[in-house]
Parts: C-alpha cells; sequence; structure tokens
C-alpha cells in the first residue's frame, strides 16, 4: 500500500535543515562536509558523502550556503539567507521549516 508519502524528498529537506542547525552552531558558520555525517547520524540519517555534497550543492544553489571546494571535502558556511530562514524570516523551497518553538536560532 502506498499512502503517497516521498520519503527520500522528506529525507532531504530534513537533513538540510540539520545541516543549517550544525552550521549555525558552530563559531565560524562553517563545517566540513566529513563532519556532517556524524550530525545527521544522530537523526537517523544515514547518506554517504557523495549524497551530502548533492545536499550541499543544492543548499549553495538556493543561496543558503556557500561551498569552498578542500580535496575530496566541501566546507559550506552559513549564508544570509541561510539564517533567515532558520529565524523564519523568509522560507527557502525544499529545506524543511525549522520549530517556531526554537529559541535562539
Amino acid at each position: 500500500m502506498n499512502l503517497g508519502i516521498d520519503y527520500a524528498n522528506l529525507q532531504r529537506e530534513e537533513a538540510r535543515l540539520i545541516i543549517l542547525k550544525e552550521l549555525a552552531i558552530q563559531p565560524n558558520e562553517s563545517l566540513s562536509s566529513s563532519m556532517m555525517e556524524p550530525a545527521l547520524n544522530r537523526f537517523a540519517i544515514y547518506q554517504e558523502r557523495p549524497w551530502i555534497h548533492q545536499q550541499l550543492d543544492w543548499m549553495a544553489n538556493m543561496g543558503a550556503v556557500i561551498i569552498l571546494e578542500a580535496g575530496t571535502v566541501k566546507i559550506a558556511s552559513l549564508t544570509p539567507a541561510g539564517w533567515r530562514h532558520l529565524r523564519r524570516q523568509q522560507f527557502i523551497d525544499g529545506i524543511k521549516r525549522p520549530s517556531a518553538t526554537q529559541p535562539g536560532v
């Protein structure tokens, strides 16, 4: 029985929000793709680095992050648009909306 739920899309949107939140708590608002894998694992999102790179590239195209290539990893940094999404000021389609009850971010 198919309920018509696109779980792959839900996972991508959730992962993108988790990535934004992880960037926001870093002192320099940046994080390498290799460090994002354990953060996603905490939320039962088990994907390898190429999948994470796809999400980062998508987020960069949407203006939520900027990407610096560093060998086999990508370093993502939060942009003002990414912050506006986290603060619920202006949403980016394709990234899960943060909870309205989260203080601080």
